[in-house]
């Protein structure tokens, strides 16, 4: 499997242009990818800078034979009536189980800026590793606290997902909503996290737990040192616009379960491409 993670600014570049065909470029350019992770894309929002219209159609018209599952973190509606959305979407061209969008919190903060947050869940099924739940998300960038709890409740929708896996709920054939679901231990959690390796809720993401008594420790992993050991990551974030910031930082990582650890075979990131303010991940398991 091979998986591009970006985020997008909403596809525009460091040149000001909304170009969302640019964006699937850059990943292809990376990657025959299986799945392709975006985060911050957009519909409605015509006030923004560039006025990137309805993404997840133009996506979905770049992509064919790929199936197009877009997350709304901020959906709302502007004074004149039009909807407005605002998230993370997950396209694939592998067979699709079941998808889950899940609400991430976002705890009162007084007087900082924030906005809402979520995890959209794709489980796959892949020839090599069999399903898998792919993960993307975006932090809040401004508030810790609602950073943390974020965090947190992403270590504990894996682990939630685990415990189903290894304690599946009672087999349904019926055709209806209770019909059996696919529950998989293996999962990759990918996005920008608005965080560096050196933060603690890095550190929280990955404390091991156990989904059951007999089961292994099933902590997400980043992916990074397993291919790269000690070298430290390489920058995701203002490589070539310091507007948030003086020094380039890595906040945008690939985390895996440890049962997928050691099906890691890459993982590389494109310091070139100026076609959003964040570079783009590449992780390839196999």
């Amino acid at each position: 499997m091979k998986l591009v993670t970006w985020n997008t600014q909403w596809c525009r570049g460091l040149d000001d242009v909304v170009d969302v065909a640019r964006i699937v470029d850059g990943a292809r350019a990376m990657a025959d990818f299986d799945v392709l992770c975006l985060q911050e894309i957009a519909q409605g929002f015509e006030s923004m800078p560039g006025q990137p219209g309805d993404q997840p159609a133009q996506l979905q018209a770049l992509l064919p034979g790929f199936r197009i599952f877009f997350g709304a973190a901020v959906d709302e509606f502007a004074p004149d009536g039009k909807r407005q959305r605002f998230g993370n979407l997950i396209a694939t061209r592998l067979p699709v189980a079941q998808v889950q969008h899940h609400a991430l919190p976002w705890p009162a903060d007084a007087g900082v800026r924030s906005m809402p947050r979520m995890c959209t869940a794709v489980t796959v099924h892949d020839a090599a590793l069999g399903p898998v739940r792919v993960m993307t998300t975006h932090l809040e960038y401004y508030s810790k606290v609602q950073r943390m709890a974020q965090a947190q409740a992403l270590r504990q929708l894996h682990i939630d997902a685990c415990a189903q896996a290894a304690a599946p709920p009672l087999e349904d054939h019926s055709g209806s909503p209770f019909q059996t679901k696919t529950h998989t231990p293996h999962a990759i959690l990918c996005g920008d996290f608005n965080l560096a390796a050196s933060e603690p809720e890095y550190a929280v993401m990955q404390t091991p737990f156990q989904s059951n008594p007999a089961a292994p420790d099933n902590a997400l992993l980043d992916a990074w040192p397993l291919v790269h050991g000690a070298v430290p990551h390489e920058p995701t974030f203002r490589l070539f616009d310091r507007t948030y910031g003086p020094d380039p930082v890595a906040c945008d990582f690939v985390f895996v379960s440890d049962g997928l650890a050691a099906r890691v075979r890459r993982i590389e990131v494109d310091g070139v491409t100026r076609a959003s303010d964040h570079q783009p991940v590449m992780v390839e398991l196999g």
